[in-house]
């Protein structure tokens, strides 16, 4: 599949279910460069478990190689292609912030159902994350993305996703128009809209990317096996707004999506 792209059936998959889990998206040497950086920056001694004492370490914005590298495989760029749409997303050279989980019997305090919200609105704080915004045409977002940078099994704090998601989301953001709503908002009700949706894990080898509609709900969950997790979640910034409403008809499989889930009947 990564030497041709994306099948039809993928992107049939990713407009239905609001993600798609592409293997092997860039080398394990790329990942096991990235962690060696990652557990220094930690404090943490990967070989003393004495050294773990916090269930979650953050670790801010990492740029050049090996991290650049890991994000700008032909895979991963032919995919942006498919499913943002040529010349229509901004390149990465940076991967964001990595919450790096640690087995504990901690609560992380983290583990909550949400989207990830992409502008600033009316009355936003920068130092408020939970008073930014999203809207219906995805504002500032063009994909969510999970990059493992180690093997993630089904004990070792995967996200959680809840499939085809994103379209209830679609639906829900509607009525707030352009301005969009916050995510303290959105959360009012636990994205309860959501609850009866199938669970899946963001699960796999390092070097496993999902790639996910802006609007997909997930969530972090406790760290239950004995080896860290690695993952980055930066999102893809569009290079111009998505569109619900073209002339041409010319579609991405982002905009798709939320055109199909405003035309569902619930």
């Amino acid at each position: 599949m990564h030497q041709a792209g994306l099948t039809d059936a993928d992107v049939r998959d990713f407009i239905e279910n609001g993600f798609l889990r592409i293997e092997r998206a860039f080398p394990p040497a790329l990942a096991a460069a990235a962690r060696a950086i990652l557990w220094r920056d930690t404090g943490c001694d990967p070989d003393d478990t004495r050294t773990w004492t916090r269930p979650v370490v953050r670790l801010g914005e990492y740029a050049g190689p090996p991290f650049a590298d890991a994000i700008n495989t032909p895979v991963l760029r032919d995919a942006f292609d498919q499913l943002v749409g040529k010349g229509c997303w901004v390149p990465r050279w940076s991967l964001g912030t990595f919450p790096i989980r640690f087995p504990s019997p901690d609560d992380p305090g983290d583990t909550g159902w949400h989207i990830d919200a992409s502008f600033a609105g009316e009355g936003s704080s920068p130092t408020d994350y939970l008073s930014w915004h999203a809207n219906v045409s995805s504002r500032g977002r063009a994909l969510l993305m999970l990059l493992l940078f180690s093997d993630v099994g089904d004990d070792d704090a995967p996200t959680r996703i809840r499939v085809g998601s994103h379209r209830d989301i679609a639906r829900r953001l509607t009525p707030f128009g352009e301005q969009g709503a916050s995510l303290k908002e959105l959360a009012g009700n636990g994205f309860a809209e959501s609850a009866q949706r199938p669970e899946a894990l963001a699960t796999g080898e390092a070097g496993t990317v999902y790639l996910c509609h802006p609007f997909l709900v997930h969530a972090a969950q406790p760290h239950r096996g004995t080896q860290p997790r690695f993952m980055a979640q930066p999102p893809l910034f569009p290079a111009e707004p998505l569109r619900l409403n073209r002339p041409d008809g010319a579609y991405s499989p982002v905009e798709q999506a939320i055109r199909l889930a405003l035309t569902e009947v619930t």
